[in-house]
């Protein structure tokens, strides 16, 4: 029964990513948003709903090391795995707005988590915070998009081609509606995923954090993975990029805000281990946006294999420390003292040859 339930909510997913990018798409050009406005709201938003009802859900039954787990954990999945694969199928050409203003807010986003939490745990005005400023960024997007109607329907009229708007979709109502239907199949498949995922992880005897920060947080990135990859094949890569980048700063904002809020005065306790190790690896996930994004402004298929090879890295830790295996210290030396600095050093290489003129 488990495995089905895994296998509709996999097939769940991949219907609803497809109906939530076709109906996204359409509205970007119906009211006049740009694709990477839609990518950064709607569809971020609408994937995210997993994280947001599994993290409130876990709250309300005591469990906050999965609502923070799968905070942070999609948050690393959603860089490193979904851009990564996503990129080893088509290169992803990154949007200048990305580099100059998303990508910032993303990494602030994740550095004021870190400092929220230093005291162990993200009380009721904290969250309240977060909330106010998730509600805050949506409506500045929203305002900066309307201010270039013009421009991001040419543009996507351009890129799509007229036929675009003849089609049996044209109708706002039914984009709205195919959103709507691609959402609550995205949910739905998420909670049967989820839910057959962490039967598997309890009869292995797994912890509620470990499996927060892995079989949950990539459960509840499966949308995510699905909308990213879809309209990476379909050539909506503002939308692909977009959705990733908005994800993350809706779980750290509103998945966490929520999740605050419903917590009360009690606030969401920090485990030692998330706020010493995983909250870091978020940040520094994050960061590493910057150099990659820079190269060319593109993610480029190495960059993505790069990316997929650290996040498995960062699963293979997770394992280890949760068996307090011996390779661990061994395991971890090799990472920092040698996979590390030789990525970051080919990163800076790479930048400098790019930047230098051709004699």
């Amino acid at each position: 029964m488990q495995f089905l339930m895994f296998a509709g909510g996999l097939l769940a997913l991949v219907v609803g990513a497809g109906l939530l990018v076709r109906g996204a798409s359409k509205l970007a050009l119906s009211f006049g948003i740009s694709p990477l406005v839609v990518g950064l709201t709607v569809v971020a938003f609408g994937t995210s709903a997993p994280e947001m009802a599994v993290s409130v859900g876990a709250v309300l039954d005591g469990r906050v090391d999965i609502a923070i787990g799968n905070v942070v954990g999609s948050n690393v999945f959603n860089v490193l795995f979904i851009l990564g694969v996503s990129a080893l199928i088509v290169p992803l050409v990154v949007n200048l707005q990305l580099i100059r203003q998303e990508v910032p807010i993303m990494i602030g986003a994740s550095l004021l988590l870190l400092l929220l939490s230093l005291d162990g745990r993200i009380g009721f005005l904290d969250a309240a915070l977060l909330l106010a400023l998730l509600i805050g960024y949506t409506v500045f997007l929203v305002v900066q998009s309307r201010r270039q109607t013009r421009a991001a329907q040419d543009e996507y009229t351009e890129a799509l081609g007229p036929a675009v708007t003849t089609t049996w979709d044209r109708s706002p109502l039914v984009q709205i509606g195919l959103v709507v239907a691609g959402l609550a199949a995205l949910v739905l498949g998420s909670q049967w995923l989820v839910e057959a995922a962490v039967t598997f992880a309890k009869a292995l005897g797994v912890s509620d954090l470990v499996i927060g920060l892995t079989i949950v947080a990539a459960g509840t990135s499966l949308p995510e993975v699905a909308a990213s990859i879809t309209a990476a094949i379909k050539g909506e890569r503002d939308i692909a990029v977009g959705n990733v980048i908005g994800s993350n700063l809706f779980n750290i904002l509103g998945c966490l805000g929520l999740a605050g809020l419903v917590a009360g005065d009690a606030g969401l306790i920090v485990p030692p281990s998330v706020q010493a190790f995983d909250m870091w690896v978020m940040l520094a996930v994050a960061l590493a946006c910057v150099p990659v994004f820079l190269t060319g402004r593109e993610i480029a298929r190495w960059e993505g294999a790069v990316f997929v090879l650290y996040y498995v890295g960062y699963v293979a830790y997770l394992i280890l420390a949760a068996q307090q295996h011996d390779a661990l210290r061994t395991y971890t030396l090799a990472m920092t003292g040698f996979v590390l600095p030789l990525t970051v050093i080919t990163l800076v290489a790479v930048l400098l040859r790019r930047r230098t003129p051709a004699h």
